[in-house]
């Protein structure tokens, strides 16, 4: 009996810190929400275009928003309060949704309509993240920051559960404004919890106080060149998601491989999520390793041999547009995404246990705001890098292609910073 309660999730952080319960709590239906609203408005897109390189379009409108403002909002993070910069992007995102919620009730049907609320959310949701992410080494010990991490990735992997599956099934039957609806609900728990908080300005050094916006910015990024191990973090996680992050292919695998529509969209992005729940859930013994590099490494390298899997199962499928679901095709397919999910679980844990404990606490927020146009920006770009792909190949051969480029860049940069699969988190190192 010890032994399997060692395996399964540490709820220390839960039981020890009111603030950070409040938080979890809220950010879970939040991002619930949020999966439900990214499901929409590419299906909404799709369906007003019949285009996977529109879909890709979103990541574009999203991705130049994320870079700016992410990056701004982690230089806010390490010179205001936490807490009401958080407070004050997640009023922007949660107006956003509303205007979301009226575009699809007044049935707009112009794609722009959707391209520039998307910027302007991500704009928001990039500097509410840092702020965010560099709240949660203030109000836990950082022995107990690997349990936290991992259970902040159990809302992430409920959400990628729930949300795709709820949101299929909400578009199918009620419509847009609907599914939109429902997101602004979530999200105010999410208000909610960040209102609770007490003030949290950064400890802030006399360097730091002595810098403002992009000079901040800009006295981050000289900090990351001396820092390979934080860095190492940053890299992985991009040829993961750059070279294999599929989720712009799902549309189209739905209606011409598999069959079923939104319903069939809703399950593969959360077959992703299903791999990630397991392997969270049974992450005690990850949450007490100390060799993170190495499994981080070996994390994403098995991301990208999974893709290439689920690649290879469409390909083997054919282009038949079935009138009705191929099981067996599905019942593969979602297999190959759920060891996919399990290995980003792993990958996800450990690099934000990295990045907390190892940067001090004056670079928290300009590093969070890397991490943020990292792995929010990473796969916007990969969904551009893949929907363009897919129009000069086919679905199922770009996804075989950028798994394998991933396996490979993953080798070259392990091989190159080698120092990286020998980090000990007994003694962390920038």
């Amino acid at each position: 009996m010890a032994r399997a309660r060692r395996l399964l999730l540490d709820t220390t952080p839960l039981r020890v810190s009111s603030d950070f319960r409040r938080l979890w709590g809220g950010l879970a239906l939040a991002h619930i929400g949020s999966q439900l609203t990214i499901l929409a408005i590419g299906l909404q897109v799709y369906r007003i275009t019949r285009s996977t390189f529109n879909v890709g379009l979103v990541g574009l409108f999203a991705l130049v928003p994320l870079l700016v403002m992410g990056l701004y909002g982690g230089a806010l993070a390490d010179t205001r309060d936490r807490r009401r910069v958080a407070m004050t992007a997640s009023f922007v995102m949660w107006c956003c949704t509303l205007a979301l919620v009226a575009q699809a009730v007044a049935g707009a049907s112009n794609v722009i309509v959707l391209y520039v609320l998307v910027a302007i959310q991500s704009g928001a949701m990039a500097v509410n993240s840092p702020a965010r992410g560099a709240i949660i080494p203030r109000i836990m010990p950082a022995e107990l920051l690997p349990a936290a991490n991992a259970l902040t990735q159990v809302t992430h992997t409920i959400a990628l559960t729930a949300g795709p599956l709820l949101g299929g099934i909400l578009v199918a039957s009620f419509g847009f404004a609907a599914t939109y609806t429902v997101d602004a609900f979530t999200f105010t728990a999410a208000l909610y919890a960040l209102w609770r908080l007490p003030p949290i300005p950064p400890l802030t050094s006399e360097k730091t106080a002595a810098l403002r916006g992009w000079r901040a910015v800009a006295d981050g990024f000289r900090f990351l060149a001396t820092a390979p191990n934080l860095r190492m973090t940053f890299l992985v996680d991009m040829a993961a998601m750059i070279f294999a992050f599929p989720r712009v292919l799902f549309p189209a695998i739905a209606a011409l491989v598999i069959g079923g529509g939104d319903t069939t969209v809703g399950t593969l992005t959360a077959a992703l999520a299903v791999g990630s729940a397991i392997a969270t859930l049974l992450s005690g013994p990850v949450s007490r390793s100390r060799r993170h590099g190495r499994i981080i490494g070996g994390a994403v390298a098995a991301w990208g041999m999974s893709i290439a899997v689920f690649g290879v199962v469409i390909v083997l499928a054919g282009s038949t547009s079935p009138p009705t679901i191929m099981w067996g095709t599905m019942a593969t397919a979602c297999l190959a995404l759920a060891c996919a999910g399990a290995a980003d679980a792993v990958s996800a844990v450990l690099r934000g246990t990295i990045l907390q404990v190892a940067a001090p606490d004056d670079m928290r927020g300009r590093l969070q705001g890397v991490f943020i146009v990292v792995v929010a920006g990473g796969p916007r770009f990969g969904d551009m890098v893949l929907g363009t792909g897919a129009t000069a190949l086919t679905e199922g051969w770009i996804a075989v292609i950028g798994g394998l480029a991933c396996v490979v860049a993953v080798a070259a940069l392990m091989r190159l910073q080698p120092q990286f699969a020998r980090y000990d988190a007994r003694h962390p190192t920038p």
